[in-house]
């Protein structure tokens, strides 16, 4: 090593220790507003943790600006060369041998590298292109590990009880032998009998609770012989601020659900991350390890793995980047790789004539949805600077449309085409899209489920405090499971920013039938009313969207929103079926309230 580090030995070395230090920074705070959700949880302080979530957004960034101004107070970027950073690699990742956020350290190590100099220092001898330390089996501190066991020796009743008393939180439950009664119920209607118990049954519960918006999540599954059953808990409170087991969730499926990108992230207190991510790995195998880092609220390390991930599927595979199918956005470039299910999308240079906005307004909005609680409704965005694509891959449509709307963001370096900024959201099948192949298919059911699921959609955003400003069809997409989410956000406002009015009656008949308006209209002003003349012109859907949700096209529901959002209420979203609560099902024996 000595003979590596040469006379670039001691600047390396501070350069190293510098970062290490600095993501230690990092990962102490943001463990430490992890660790107060449980606080907010217990104390029932949503506003509190909308807040949290929003702050937690800038930590990452924060730590980042702050050691590349300590870098380079130490060392001008002048005398920062590859020799220098190569030596500071490794000496980096010799002390990080024994941590227990390697891979993060590592993302935390380019992000300050990136920061600093040009993408001709983007190589894996400088920068961590791959992975260089494994987070198999690192150790956990012995009085916090990653899940913990039970084995039901005092009977499966008390041991579930147990399992939950053992999180410890400050606040009595209901009634928790009522719930766990209830819990053991789901279980076997879903298994239609309870399997018999093998000697190696067990079960492992995640240690720490995944806490969002009023919920605590208790995640584990159930091993039984060859067989493994994944099962999630939501804990909330009552009207009388105790806590009840809400429901249980068994379904692989429904659990990954939970780890939706159209969800608010989770908090949870870590100390190895990989282990957790592995754990849930374990249960929901289909689901992307960069979509665990990203649901986690380590965002950073879920933008590293998807690129890694899409490098990696770019050199195994031959399909070409194409111009995305859909009605072309005024504001954003969009395009995909049919193989590869998200779209990319570069914000143009010159605008729609309509849209009064420039670059920074609309980075901005992308920004509020990270923010904002999400409710299942908009789609999450990774952003991304200078990008590196491999040339050959785009098709002459799609490159000449770039050179054409958005010259500013791309630059062509040899067989490679660099994107400065860019935002990717997953791939789901435009509304107006899937609403015509229902239309033209006679689906009558599925463009009925269609509508209700965009006005649904409408309304849940409006409680979460969320406008989206542009609501045509075409700026909303239909998931795999049929779920309505919103994916434009140019538009986008907080509704407490906008002002709900009925239109004034015209001051005679002739200025009614002018076609000019007749009123005046400010900046924020929404008139509900006229809804209906924009998005509804089929007679079709018109007649569906009256049918369930009339009241969006009047003041009132908007108003009525306002205040709710303006007095401190936070609204109840829950990311599972009504149907499934426990005090939804037959029989359920409610408590008397205090």
């Amino acid at each position: 090593m000595s003979i590596v580090i040469g006379l670039y030995g001691s600047r390396a070395r501070q350069i190293a220790q510098i970062l290490v230090e600095g993501f230690n920074k990092h990962y102490t705070l943001f463990r430490a507003t992890c660790r107060e959700a449980k606080t907010r949880f217990e104390t029932g302080d949503w506003l509190g943790v909308h807040a949290a979530v929003k702050d937690r957004i800038h930590f990452y960034d924060d730590r980042v600006n702050e050691c590349v101004e300590r870098l380079t107070s130490h060392i001008p970027v002048s005398k920062i060369d590859r020799s220098l950073l190569q030596n500071a690699k490794l000496l980096y990742i010799g002390m990080l041998l024994d941590h227990k956020q390697p891979e993060l350290a590592e993302t935390f190590f380019n992000s300050v590298v990136t920061k600093m100099l040009h993408r001709t220092y983007y190589h894996n001898d400088i920068i961590f292109v791959r992975p260089a330390l494994s987070t198999e089996y690192i150790s956990t501190n012995e009085t916090t590990p990653t899940y913990r066991c039970y084995y039901a020796s005092q009977g499966i009743q008390r041991e579930i009880e147990q399992i939950f008393r053992d999180f410890g939180w400050n606040q009595t439950f209901a009634a928790l032998h009522r719930d766990v009664t209830c819990l053991i119920g789901a279980v076997q209607r879903h298994l239609g009998e309870l399997p018999h118990r093998e000697v190696n049954f067990q079960i492992q519960v995640l240690s720490a609770p995944f806490y969002r918006n009023k919920a605590a999540y208790v995640i584990g599954k159930c091993i039984n012989g060859q067989n493994e059953f994944p099962f999630a808990v939501p804990v909330l409170h009552d009207n009388n601020g105790k806590l009840v087991l809400d429901t249980i969730l068994l379904e692989p499926w429904r659990i990954s659900l939970l780890f939706s990108l159209s969800r608010a992230y989770f908090m949870i207190d870590m100390e190895v991350p990989s282990a957790y991510v592995q754990f849930l790995r374990s249960i929901m195998p289909s689901k992307p390890r960069s979509e665990l880092y990203t649901m986690l609220g380590l965002g950073k390390q879920g933008k590293t793995l998807f690129l890694r991930d899409f490098w990696h599927h770019l050199d195994h595979s031959d399909d070409n980047l194409i111009i995305a199918p859909g009605i072309r956005g005024m504001v954003m470039l969009v395009f995909t790789l049919p193989s590869y299910p998200y779209v990319f999308k570069i914000i143009k240079d010159v605008f729609g004539s309509s849209k009064d906005m420039d670059r920074e307004t609309v980075k901005s909005k992308y920004l509020m949805v990270k923010q904002v609680d999400r409710v299942g409704r908009l789609a999450d965005t990774l952003e991304y600077s200078n990008v590196s694509f491999p040339l050959a891959r785009f098709t002459p449509e799609l490159l000449e449309e770039i050179r054409t709307l958005a010259a500013s963001s791309f630059e062509i370096e040899g067989e490679h085409l660099i994107i400065k900024h860019l935002y990717i959201e997953r791939r789901m099948e435009p509304l107006n899209i899937h609403l015509d192949r229902m239309e033209r298919s006679g689906n009558m059911t599925g463009l009925e489920h269609a509508v209700l699921e965009y006005g649904n959609a409408i309304r849940e955003l409006a409680q979460a405090n969320v406008f989206p400003g542009d609501m045509l069809w075409k700026n909303f997409g239909v998931t795999r499971y049929g779920r309505v989410v919103f994916y434009d956000y140019d538009e986008i406002e907080y509704m407490t920013d906008c002002n709900f009015r009925a239109i004034p009656l015209a001051p005679d008949f002739e200025t009614e039938m002018s076609g000019e308006i007749w009123y005046s209209v400010a900046k924020n002003d929404v008139f509900p009313e006229e809804f209906s003349t924009f998005l509804l012109a089929s007679p079709t859907l018109r007649k569906l969207f009256h049918k369930h949700h009339a009241d969006l096209l009047k003041p009132k529901f908007w108003q009525d929103a306002q205040q709710k959002i303006r007095s401190g209420h936070v609204e109840d979203f829950f990311p599972y079926p009504e149907s499934l609560r426990f005090c939804h099902q037959p029989g359920f024996p409610a408590l008397p309230a205090a």
